[in-house]
């Protein structure tokens, strides 16, 4: 799926950050030359994610699993890739594919890196943790939190941010509309750039998840939830931040 790649490409590079490279396959780095052609390209030889980019400390921030599929190769060069990302203390957001690889390793919580984010919406979550209440449901993710050092963003209605000191964090933007598919590319891109400027993993959630969700507000009281797009959330990602300059 190139076009989330894109999508999260895209929202990075209108995060505040400096340079964004988007690593991908030939199709995908021909879609973002032509949306988005600030973007730095890194060519994957195969015909999906087989080989971790080199000289991983060119980058201040990694994000994984927008459009990258579930190959063994892929599953083998996302483990590469965390290893590298463990090594050099990289902030990291890992989204969609990079959790459900992850799901099928019995011992997948010591693959995730201290202070990397996750992102996923419930289906994805119920892969990696099994509840049978809402109550135990939140309660096994702060001990995950707690557990490897992970702030873990819970997307749906009032998208939660759970952090490694137990807190949980309600949002109170979004609407409907952000349940659209390339939504949460669009917050993995937008996240993965605010990691890059500096910001602390669980102020970087919580700042990704408000303007994530105000710029689908704005394009609700435009268009309706149901007649815009993903594309359109980035295009609107500036209104977030304008209002939080006039605090």
């Amino acid at each position: 799926m190139p076009g989330a790649a894109v999508l999260a490409a895209g929202a990075a590079l209108r995060s505040g950050c400096g340079l964004v490279t988007l690593h991908s396959t030939e199709r995908a780095l021909q879609a973002m030359v032509v949306r988005d052609p600030s973007a730095m390209l890194s060519e994957d030889p195969g015909d999906c994610f087989s080989l971790v980019p080199e000289s991983m400390d060119r980058y201040s921030a990694v994000a994984v699993g927008p459009g990258l599929g579930r190959r063994p190769e892929t599953k083998e060069a996302l483990l590469t890739l965390l290893s590298a990302v463990r090594e050099r203390k990289i902030p990291a957001v890992m989204d969609a594919d990079a959790l459900n690889i992850l799901s099928e390793m019995p011992d997948w919580q010591e693959c995730v890196p201290g202070g990397a984010v996750l992102t996923p919406h419930l289906g994805e979550l119920r892969r990696l943790l099994s509840w049978s209440d809402d109550d135990e449901r939140d309660c096994r993710v702060r001990a995950l939190c707690a557990e490897t050092g992970c702030t873990l963003i819970m997307k749906g209605f009032h998208t939660k941010v759970f952090i490694p000191t137990g807190d949980c964090l309600v949002n109170a933007t979004g609407n409907p509309g952000l349940a659209k598919g390339g939504s949460g590319d669009v917050l993995t891109g937008l996240l993965g750039g605010l990691l890059a400027r500096g910001y602390a993993p669980a102020d970087a959630a919580a700042l990704a998840v408000w303007l994530h969700g105000r710029a689908g507000d704005i394009l609700t009281q435009e268009r309706t939830a149901e007649a815009y797009s993903s594309q359109e959330l980035i295009d609107n990602l500036h209104q977030g931040f304008k209002e939080l300059y006039t605090f």
